[in-house]
């Protein structure tokens, strides 16, 4: 599963490979432990946008909207799993 991480992070991640350019991107990447691809991402978004997206992946509005997914998912699979334990209990019962 993708570590989100945020935004203070993010930039707090981008200033230090400011401030140990020496390390290059892989050393303050691993000294992060981060990919180099990721810092590398953070570094083109800051610059071309002068923000960095603090959310991470997903189509959801809002982390409360990502949560409701996941407990609507948790739901219906708590709830098909007492329809199969249902339907073993009427065989059984037979």
């Amino acid at each position: 599963m993708a570590k989100h991480l945020d935004k203070q992070f993010k930039i707090d991640a981008i200033q230090y490979y400011q401030d140990h350019k020496e390390l290059g991107l892989v050393g303050c990447a691993k000294n992060l432990g981060i990919s180099q691809q990721t810092l590398s991402r953070w570094q083109k978004e800051l610059r071309e946008t002068g923000d960095i997206e603090s959310r991470g992946s997903g189509n959801y509005s809002s982390d409360e909207a990502k949560e409701i997914a996941r407990l609507k998912r948790e739901l219906r699979d708590t709830q098909d799993a007492l329809d199969v334990l249902k339907k073993a209990i009427s065989i059984l019962g037979k």
